[in-house]
């Protein structure tokens, strides 16, 4: 299979030395003990065995004066010299800069801080610290397994278990707000087939779910109308809905906690450096020993000034923006395979608020409902309130629910068609243009370049697995549990889609 690789990834110079005498009283003592080659070598060997120590063995919490700073796994030549003019919570070098604090990037910085700890310097630039527009704040919070490719049933099947773990991991702090009732996946003749097909891999991975005919539907649901529906698919276990906000909370929560760096800024653009160390191989527009990689992001601050940070490896997980992202890196704008772009561009969803006080309208019971014509609608907790929303394809912002669901939903629930708009509000998700699944793992160039982004409307549910898999990724060079590697980016260049058959929200 064509893939880039470059030859001499390992040959960064790491300075493993440098502080090693800073606990030496006096800069003469440690000069002496140099010119000794027993003790010289017993000292390295002593201070390699301690990093080593550091970085596997989780610390017991110490207090700001007994804590010890550890190197990164990750080093940089020269010194960390603090810019004068930058802000005090600015960090001039990473070792991972993660770009977008969504769900994603949050849970990338989650895993990768639960796993190294002190052992790796994580930095995470997001430029809405306020998620105002944020795709999580237009998720229905779905947890769902009814997907037909395999990988996307996996996470989210990790998805269930992470959750149903969520205070051991989380604790209490802020409630998930989980409620187990359910995705019930409407299909018409057309897609009836494709609908049983992947009910029974969902059930053979590790999925509980049961296809009803219409006659079943309209005996267990008696407020749904199955005119028109020919199959219906309902999760009997590990699905259903949670708070989607409470979810990024407590994975920035964590994160912090483990130490990860949350910067409020925009990436604006990157620094190259040209790399004679490294060939790349695959590549007819790649000069041989011309390599130019990604060094530096510039950062734009809110208030308007801008730094460079310096990283070892960086991370596009900026959902609907990360198109325009790896555009500054001159992907799908440069030479050779830098002329294939990230396919990521912006999806409306509208969503409004509902109430029905129709003595016939869906109860406690009710499970989310996806109908053929692409409108969802779930329970929202008590006294007759519902969520209820559709993607949109078309462009521009004007959308009602009277002129674009009413009808719909009145035909599908009659109990509904009168029910009350109580609010409305609408966002973009990062939609992959290219086959409507998310593209993740390693660029094929550049090599500290990772991407985490194009999961097209069920991202939410995916970013517990997809922040495991790129933690994996970084700190052990390969997945470790999920195998996602047809997932990768490699796909565009070999024109091999992933299609994804099923409308799968959250």
């Amino acid at each position: 299979m064509l893939r880039y690789r470059n030859i001499l990834r390992l040959s960064q110079r790491r300075n493993y030395s440098s502080g090693a005498t800073s606990g030496s009283p006096g800069g003469d003592k440690s000069g002496e003990d140099d010119l000794h080659p027993i003790r010289r070598t017993l000292r390295l060997l002593g201070n390699d065995m301690r990093k080593v120590k550091e970085f596997f063995v989780p610390k017991e919490k110490e207090s700001e004066d007994d804590r010890i700073a550890t190197q990164g796994k990750f080093q940089f030549a020269g010194e960390r010299t603090r810019d004068p003019t930058a802000p005090d919570d600015f960090q001039t070098h990473c070792d991972v800069l993660i770009i977008g604090g969504g769900g994603v990037g949050s849970s990338i910085a989650y895993w990768l801080k639960e796993k190294a700890r002190d052992g790796l310097n994580v930095m995470v630039v997001e430029k809405d610290d306020t998620y105002a527009h944020s795709a999580t704040r237009v998720s229905v919070g779905g947890l769902c397994q009814q997907f037909s490719l395999p990988e996307n049933i996996q996470m989210s099947l990790f998805a269930a278990d992470f959750l149903r773990g969520a205070k051991e991991h989380f604790g209490q702090e802020v409630p998930l707000q989980f409620t187990p009732h359910g995705h019930l996946m409407l299909a018409n003749d057309e897609h009836a087939e494709s609908l049983m097909r992947s009910s029974q891999l969902q059930n053979e991975l590790g999925a509980r779910n049961e296809v009803l005919t219409a006659d079943r539907l309209a005996a267990r649901f008696p407020w749904l109308n199955v005119s028109g529906v020919a199959l219906g698919c309902l999760g009997l276990e590990k699905e259903g809905w949670f708070n989607p906000l409470a979810l990024l909370s407590n994975l920035r929560r964590s994160a912090s906690g483990y130490g990860a760096h949350f910067l409020s800024g925009q990436v604006v653009g990157f620094e190259f450096k040209s790399q004679t160390d490294i060939s790349v191989v695959g590549d007819a527009g790649a000069n041989e020993g011309n390599y130019t990689g990604l060094e530096k992001a510039v950062i734009q601050l809110p208030d308007g000034t801008r730094r460079s940070c310096k990283f070892a490896l960086c991370v596009i997980a900026a959902g609907a923006s990360s198109g325009k992202v790896a555009r500054l890196a001159k992907i799908g704008v440069g030479p050779g395979m830098l002329q294939v772009p990230l396919p990521i561009d912006e999806r409306k969803r509208f969503m409004y608020a509902l109430n029905s006080q129709a003595q016939s309208a869906p109860g406690m019971a009710m499970p989310m409902t996806i109908d053929p014509s692409g409108i969802f609608i779930r329970r929202d907790g008590l006294g007759g309130n519902y969520i209820c929303g559709m993607d949109s394809y078309e462009e521009g912002n004007l959308h009602s629910f009277d002129q674009h669901i009413r009808s719909k939903l009145a035909e599908r629930i009659p109990a509904l068609g009168e029910a009350q708009v109580l609010d409305s509000w609408t966002g973009s998700y990062d939609q992959n243009v290219y086959d409507e699944n998310g593209i993740l793992g390693a660029h094929p160039y550049y090599h500290n370049l990772y991407l985490a982004t194009g999961f097209s409307g069920h991202g939410v549910q995916q970013s517990l697995a997809v922040g495991r898999a790129i933690s994996e990724l970084i700190m052990d060079g390969q997945f470790r549990t999920i195998d996602l590697s047809r997932l990768s980016f490699d796909r565009l260049i070999v024109d091999q889609p992933m299609y994804e058959l099923n409308n799968v929200l959250s």
